[in-house]
C-alpha cells in the first residue's frame, strides 16, 4: 500500500480502541509504535496475545509495528495519537487522570510541527481547554504555533467483527485548516468508510459524547417502558416486535447498561453542561433509570422465589463482562445485580466463559466459578448472552436448576419461550 503521508504514527494506549488503530496503520506500511504503560500488555503483544481477542496474532507480527513501554522511544514519531481510557469517579464525575498522564507523557516527546490527536470520549473544551496546558508545560512549545492539535472520536465496538476502524466514517477536527487537512490525510489513507472533518475540536468532542448519550437515552426509554409493561402483565419484546413493523421506529431493547461508554459517557456531558450554568434534566433521568436496573433485576428474583416458597435461596448468574462475546468487566452492571441479591439473602455463583477470575476479584472482590464447578441452584440469571450460554439455550440452563426447575430470568429475551420446559417460572425483561 503507498500512502501519500510521511507521519511517524506513535499510538498511545493499545486497549480496544488504540491496538486496531496501530495495526491498522502499520498495515499501511508507515512506521508505527505502540506505547502503553502496562509491561504485562506490552510482553503479551509482542508474543503475539491480545487479551482483548479484538486482534488475530499474525495482525500483531506488523514488520512496521513496535511496542514498547519505554516513553524514550516516542520522540522518534511526529504524529501521536492518544486512546487512553476516560472513566468516572466514584461521584459519576469525570476523570481525565490518565489523558492528562499521556498528556505530559507525550508532551516530553513533543518537537516543532509535530501533531497530537487525542480519540478518547470528553466533554467539549477538553482537548483545548484541559490537555493542551499540560503538553505545553511538559514541552516548553506551544499549542498551536509550535505543535498542533486535533481531535478523532473513536468509534470502536468491542466484540463487532463487521464494523471495524478501517470501515467505519472517521469525524476528524483541528486547530486550523491546514493540521485539518493532514489529518484527513493521515487517518484517510486507512479508513475506507470516508472522513467527515467537523468545523472545531469542539464540535467533533461534542458529536462523540452525544452518540453514546442518545444510545444511553434511547436504553434507559426501554427500560422504563419494561417496567409499566411489567406491571400489566405485557411482555415487552412482543409490544417491540409489534412497534417496530412501523418504518420509523427506532428499535432499541432493555437491559444493564455498562462498560466504559454508554454507562459513562453521559456523565461527561452533564458535567460540563453543568459547568456551563444548566441541569440536564433528561440525561441525568436516563442515568438513573438505567443504574437502577441491577437491583431491580435482582427484586424481581427474590419475588419470584419467595413466590415458590424458597427458603435459603440460591441463584447463578451467567456472564459478568459488560456485553456479549467479549472479556471485558470494566464497569459490568452485572455486579449491581450479585450485590443486590446478596443484601437480599439470596447465595450467588457467577460464571463467564470468557472473563478473568482474577480481574474480577481485583475488580470487584468477588471470583468466578468454573461451570462444572456450580452447584444447582433455585434461579438461574442469564444476564449476558455470551454464544455459548445462546447455543446452549434451555438445556444448558435448565441443568444448573436444582431437580431441573426454578426460577429463570432472561434479560435480553434471547430462550425461546415456545420451548419453555415445566416446572419454569420464566422472567424477561
Amino acid at each position: 500500500m503507498v500512502v501519500s503521508h510521511r507521519r511517524r504514527i506513535a499510538v498511545i494506549g493499545l486497549g480496544y480502541v488504540g491496538l486496531p488503530v496501530a495495526i491498522a496503520f502499520a498495515r499501511s506500511g508507515v512506521p508505527v509504535v505502540g506505547f502503553d504503560i502496562d509491561p504485562a500488555r506490552i510482553g503479551e503483544l509482542k508474543a503475539g496475545h491480545d487479551r482483548t481477542r479484538e486482534v488475530a496474532p499474525a495482525d500483531l507480527a506488523q514488520e512496521t509495528l513496535k511496542y514498547t513501554n519505554d516513553s524514550v522511544a516516542l520522540a522518534d514519531y511526529d504524529f501521536y495519537i492518544v486512546t487512553v481510557p476516560t472513566p468516572i469517579d466514584e461521584d459519576n464525575n469525570p476523570d481525565l487522570g490518565a489523558m492528562l498522564a499521556a498528556s505530559r507523557t507525550v508532551g516530553k516527546a513533543l518537537k516543532h510541527g509535530d501533531i497530537v490527536v487525542y480519540e478518547s470520549t470528553v466533554y467539549p473544551g477538553a482537548v483545548e481547554e484541559d490537555c493542551a496546558p499540560v503538553l505545553e508545560q511538559a514541552s516548553g512549545l506551544e499549542a498551536g504555533v509550535d505543535f498542533k492539535l486535533g481531535y478523532s472520536p473513536e468509534r470502536i465496538n468491542p466484540g463487532d467483527t463487521t464494523h471495524r476502524f478501517e470501515s467505519i466514517v472517521k469525524v476528524v477536527s483541528a486547530q486550523d485548516a491546514k493540521t485539518l487537512d493532514i489529518l484527513a490525510n493521515v487517518y484517510g489513507s486507512v479508513v475506507k468508510a470516508g472522513i467527515h472533518r467537523a468545523p472545531s475540536i469542539k464540535v467533533a468532542e461534542a458529536a462523540k459524547v452525544i452518540e453514546n448519550t442518545q444510545r444511553d437515552l434511547n436504553i434507559a426509554f426501554m427500560n422504563e417502558l419494561s417496567a409499566i409493561f411489567g406491571r400489566m402483565g405485557i411482555d415487552t419484546g412482543d409490544v417491540l416486535a409489534a412497534a417496530a413493523t412501523k418504518w420509523n421506529f427506532q428499535y432499541f431493547q432493555p437491559g444493564l447498561v455498562g462498560g466504559h461508554c454508554i454507562g459513562v459517557d453521559p456523565y461527561y456531558l452533564t458535567h460540563r453542561a453543568e459547568k456551563a450554568g444548566y441541569h440536564p434534566e433528561i440525561i441525568l433521568a436516563g442515568r438513573r433509570i438505567n443504574d437502577a436496573m441491577g437491583e431491580r433485576i435482582a427484586q424481581e428474583c427474590v419475588s419470584a422465589l419467595a413466590r415458590r416458597g424458597v427458603s435459603a435461596p440460591t441463584a447463578i448468574i451467567l456472564g459478568m463482562t459488560f456485553k456479549e462475546n467479549v472479556p471485558d468487566i470494566r464497569n459490568s452492571k452485572v455486579i449491581d445485580v450479585a450485590r443486590a441479591l446478596g443484601q437480599l439473602g439470596v447465595a450467588v455463583q457467577i460464571h463467564d466463559p470468557l472473563a478473568s477470575s482474577d480481574d474480577a476479584r481485583k475488580e470487584y472482590g468477588i471470583g468466578l466459578i468454573a461451570f462444572d464447578k456450580l452447584r444447582p441452584a433455585d434461579a438461574v440469571i442469564l444476564a449476558v448472552c455470551h454464544k455459548e450460554y445462546v447455543a446452549g439455550g434451555w438445556p444448558l440452563v435448565c441443568g444448573l436448576l436444582k431437580n431441573g426447575n426454578g426460577v429463570v430470568l432472561d434479560v435480553k429475551s434471547k430462550l425461546d419461550r415456545t420451548q419453555k420446559p415445566e416446572g419454569i417460572d420464566l422472567w424477561r425483561l
